[in-house]
Parts: structure tokens; C-alpha cells; sequence
């Protein structure tokens, strides 16, 4: 059986954490309710500096594809990481099939 290294666990380590924290505060902001119930599904929340590039992507695999402020009232108030969404400008991003007619 190889031998272990304890150097390479702790990169990941915090890879694994920050990706446990994300889906965390993720799940404690709310999506807009208007926007599900006109068919949308919300996919993630992102940086706005990079919602483009995902709505690009989306689009280019034909959704339709916005990306919304992340607003107060979709924040958990117990979820300090969510509120500090409302701070450093984050985006929803949420996506829906084109209506081909």
C-alpha cells in the first residue's frame, strides 16, 4: 500500500472545506420566488464579476440565462458568510429552456 503524505491532504483539505462552506451559504439564500414561479431555476450564487461567462455558457447551450442581485430578504439572518453576499455584490444566476415556437 503506498505511503501517505500529509503535505498533499492539506491543500485539499481546504478546497474541501471551502467548497462546504459555499454549498452551506448557498443553501441559506433563498431563490426568488417570481423567478420560480415564471419557470426559472436558480443554479448557484457567484461573484458578479463572473456571472457573464456563466450566462454566456448557458446561453450557448440554449437556456435562457439572468443573473440577480442576491436581495437582503433571500438572506438567511443567521448566515453572516450569505449576508456578506449582499456586501460584495453577488449574482444569482438562474437559468430556464428557451420556448422554441
Amino acid at each position: 500500500m503506498p505511503e501517505r503524505k500529509e503535505g498533499a491532504v492539506g491543500p485539499l483539505a481546504g478546497v474541501v472545506q471551502g467548497e462546504a462552506l459555499r454549498a452551506l451559504a448557498e443553501a441559506r439564500i433563498r431563490p426568488d420566488p417570481v423567478r420560480v414561479a415564471q419557470g426559472w431555476t436558480r443554479r448557484f450564487v457567484v461573484e458578479a464579476r463572473r456571472a457573464p461567462e456563466y450566462i454566456g455558457l448557458y446561453e450557448s447551450l440554449g437556456y435562457e440565462a439572468c443573473a440577480d442581485p442576491v436581495l437582503s430578504e433571500q438572506v438567511d439572518d443567521s448566515c453572516l458568510s450569505c449576508r456578506a453576499a449582499l456586501f460584495l455584490d453577488f449574482r444569482a444566476i438562474y437559468t430556464r429552456r428557451r420556448n422554441e415556437e
